[in-house]
This record gives structure tokens, C-alpha cells and sequence, in this order.
């Protein structure tokens, strides 16, 4: 899959990849926090032993879709960037604090 197409050098437009990845990035954002706001249910605490790997796989995500692009619209892949981090951080607070005891 090629992600940007080049002219001697120039960039020139962007390839699908690109747009398909900071899509990527945003949702998956929006599924580690709602994965995170599930794990506040009673019963649900297992939850953050597997969102928070899966937020940090997400914020590579997203770091690696805001690298390899040069268009200026990376609102997608940022906001995918701080969800992902807001949700790992929370899973992390909860889980340090004692949220897997019943």
C-alpha cells in the first residue's frame, strides 16, 4: 500500500492509506474510552487489563499516521491521539488504585 505519491520529490496528493489510518486512529480512540467508561461498571474492572494495551496500540497509531502525513487535516489522528491517551490513563489510575478488588 502506498501512502503518498510523489513527483520528483514533490508531494503531490495523498494516498487512501493516509486518510484511512487518522479514521482509524479516531475510532479506535472512541472505543478505548468507551471501553473505559464500561470498565466503571460493577463487575467490568477486568475490562482495563486489556484496554490499556489496547489505548497504547492506539496512540501508535495515531503518532504513526501523524508522521507519515504532510496534509495539514490531521484533526482525525490527533484527537484519536489524546482519546487513546485519556482513556489509558484513566484505565491506569483505576487499575493502580485498587480496581480490580471486588
Amino acid at each position: 500500500m502506498q501512502f503518498i505519491h510523489r513527483n520528483g520529490g514533490r508531494i503531490i496528493g495523498i494516498g487512501k492509506g493516509i486518510l484511512q489510518m487518522r479514521t482509524l486512529s479516531l475510532v479506535w480512540g472512541l472505543l478505548a474510552l468507551l471501553a473505559t467508561c464500561v470498565a466503571f461498571l460493577p463487575g467490568a474492572e477486568w475490562l482495563n487489563l486489556f484496554n490499556i494495551p489496547f489505548a497504547g496500540i492506539g496512540v501508535l497509531l495515531g503518532v504513526f499516521a501523524l508522521t507519515i502525513t504532510k496534509n495539514p487535516a490531521k484533526g482525525g489522528a490527533i484527537t484519536g491521539v489524546i482519546l487513546c491517551m485519556v482513556a489509558a490513563v484513566i484505565g491506569l489510575i483505576k487499575f493502580i488504585m485498587g480496581g480490580l478488588m471486588v
